[in-house]
């Protein structure tokens, strides 16, 4: 009897772990398909995007609106303003959240409990996008006044607040034994000696993890660089420019979503589509994150664990 309801169990198990990677495997091709339909269009012809033929390989297999991308001047000043945003914004706002986390973790700071309402009440509610920008322009107006007229500043400096990231990071830091803090400070450690060689270490997987939050919002940024930088071409991100690349050649609130007049003129010009060209870049911007995830990725899970979750 014990023995068939060892069995019984074990084959519960199987079947569980069956569908359970099932799913997973369907959840992962669901999210890989992007990738491939946009690798396939960039080298499929712009006779096979206008049919429709493209579906998950190349058709009509070509490289010329990869070659356009590669020597596209713009496109590599834009690509440079991403890289320029997200390292500075990245160190920015890591550095100063990091510090404010340390902060909050005290339970000796005047109105901890305080200062901690405050910042979760940011995540309950928010002034909304009308004082958000105001706010943000009125800034650019200061860099202005002080000598700092590229905007690409305004982007990595008034952007950087993160009240989820700051609050995984200060329960990270809670999570630190407070008998090796006061181990340190016997020794005669300053303050600014226990954050960067006691509770930085310990939390290396937590900063990771919010580290690669913060560079893929600022990879990823769009909307307020192109709200900011709307006049300032030179400081776009390459969002923002692949952006105004699909303003160009297609007309958006177009109730068939195409400019007939553009794209026929594209296609007297071109043997490949202005799509292709789209996704060519797309592709482009993406590598920089795919080549940095991996080594990232062991961080992840345990970063969030334990930042996440406060004993």
């Amino acid at each position: 009897m014990a023995k068939a309801n060892r069995r019984k169990t074990e084959t519960s198990e199987l079947i569980f772990k069956i569908v359970a990677y099932f799913i997973l495997t369907v959840f992962a091709l669901m999210c890989l398909y992007p990738l491939i339909y946009a690798l396939a269009s960039a080298f499929s012809s712009g006779e096979a995007i206008k049919q429709g033929s493209v579906i998950l390989w190349p058709v009509d297999v070509q490289g010329d609106a990869f070659m356009r991308v590669l020597t596209d001047n713009k496109f590599w000043i834009n690509y440079a303003n991403t890289l320029f945003v997200t390292f500075f914004g990245t160190v920015w706002a890591l550095g100063y959240s990091i510090l404010g986390a340390y902060a909050l973790s005290k339970k000796r700071l005047l109105g901890r409990h305080g200062w901690n309402f405050f910042l979760v009440f940011t995540m309950w509610f928010s002034a909304g996008i009308i004082p958000q920008y105001t706010n943000y322009m009125n800034t650019v107006g200061v860099f202005q006044g002080i000598g700092i007229n590229d905007l690409k500043w305004t982007v990595v400096l008034a952007m950087g607040m993160n009240a989820t990231n700051i609050i995984l990071l200060r329960n990270s830091f809670e999570g630190v034994p407070s008998e090796i803090e006061e181990a340190a400070r016997i020794d005669g450690a300053t303050e600014m000696q226990i954050l960067t060689k006691v509770y930085i270490p310990m939390s290396k997987a937590t900063i990771a993890t919010v580290a690669l939050f913060f560079g893929i919002s600022r990879w990823n940024g769009y909307f307020w660089a192109a709200k900011v930088m709307s006049d300032q071409r030179f400081s776009w991100p390459i969002q923002v420019y692949i952006r105004d690349f699909l303003k160009e050649y297609t007309d958006i609130a177009g109730s068939d979503g195409l400019d007939a007049d553009k794209l026929a003129t594209w296609d007297s010009l071109y043997s490949y589509s202005a799509t292709s060209v789209v996704y060519s870049m797309v592709v482009c911007a993406i590598i920089p994150i795919l080549a940095i995830y991996p080594f990232i990725q062991k961080y992840f899970a345990k970063g969030v664990n334990m930042g996440g979750v406060k004993e």
